[in-house]
């Protein structure tokens, strides 16, 4: 099992710098993401296999 867990401030900022392609690459079972600074309906990211709370 592959855990990833990542203090991301900013998730808007890091989905432009390339987060989806570092997310697909490490293929975790679980990613696990903090500092966010999102509200809800900011962003639109759907993972496909992966639910999000």
């Amino acid at each position: 099992m592959k855990l990833i867990s990542w203090n991301v401030n900013g998730l808007r900022a890091c989905v432009r710098k390339g987060f989806l392609d570092y997310f697909y690459e490490m293929d975790a079972d679980i990613f696990c993401i903090q500092e966010t600074k999102l509200q809800e309906g900011q962003i639109h990211l759907e993972l496909d296999g992966y639910y999000q709370y």
